[in-house]
């Protein structure tokens, strides 16, 4: 089987064109890939295919978080699919509809001479509350809930260095998040947003696209930044959109080819 390593900022999946290949257990092949040392080594497993019969999107996206988990969308992965569609030849259109298990995002790819530099994701509006991820508790720390259709926890401090592999671990399992939680950790440098972000599934990754959503909106709310931000993670930067318009995240940045290999199931 043929796969495909990509990352967004650093947030790294492998990517299976499953028009091509069938993988009946993704789960199990999720975990075994993911690993570092015995795998290929990646936050995850994406799978892309035609969204057959579905008048509303054209292509779909799954994902598989490095623990084997369903996640429900990740605005990283959601880039680089757009990339993979655009520059194997799967479409020449640079508007793209997603149908990912949280809805349709519509992908806006950037593209230069054949090539897609940068792409704009279309993250629809943020929740504030739903109890099918969020119910407060009296222990949980100060932070702001945002739902981007998977549940992230916001939390503001000057130490992001030690809280996410500490505090992001024992926080995903919180039982105010009945389907566990992605833990931001965020503070200000200069006009941007320092974020560290461990994912429910994953651990820490270098980059969270719904946590980079997710932080930008808490901020906004919170009166530390306005309607558009860029946050730093620690493998680059994204920018974020909060439109007054709408309500809806329009997240954009870049999408990186790995390399391509070939792997037996």
């Amino acid at each position: 089987m043929k796969f495909t390593k990509m990352h967004g900022a650093g947030n790294d999946y492998i990517y299976v064109d499953t028009t091509r290949y069938d993988i009946v257990q993704p789960e199990e092949v999720a975990r075994r890939w993911s690993a570092p040392h015995t795998g290929i080594g990646s936050d995850g497993l994406v799978l892309i295919g035609r969204a057959a019969g579905a008048a509303e999107a054209d292509f779909t996206m799954r994902i598989f978080n490095a623990d084997g988990s369903e996640a429900m969308m990740c605005g990283n992965a959601a880039r680089c699919v757009g990339k993979y569609v655009y520059e194997r030849g799967l479409t020449d259109q640079t508007r793209l509809r997603l149908l990912t298990p949280s809805g349709v995002k519509t992908l806006l790819l950037d593209v230069a001479g054949g090539v897609v530099e940068r792409v704009t994701v279309d993250m629809l509006e943020p929740r504030l509350a739903d109890e099918r991820f969020f119910r407060r508790t009296p222990d949980l720390p100060e932070g702001i809930f945002v739902s981007m259709g998977n549940p992230h926890y916001v939390i503001f401090t000057d130490d992001i260095d030690r809280r996410p592999e500490h505090d992001g671990r024992l926080l995903e399992r919180h039982a105010a998040f009945p389907e566990r939680c992605n833990i931001e950790f965020a503070t200000l440098v200069g006009k941007a947003l320092r974020t560290r972000v461990w994912e429910r599934g994953s651990g820490v990754t270098c980059a969270c696209g719904t946590g980079a959503c997710a932080t930008a909106v808490a901020a906004c709310l919170s009166g530390r930044a306005g309607r558009s931000s860029d946050i730093i993670m620690d493998g680059g930067r994204l920018h974020v959109e909060w439109s007054p318009k709408d309500n809806h995240v329009l997240l954009t940045g870049p999408a990186e080819f790995v390399f391509d290999g070939e792997i037996k199931l």
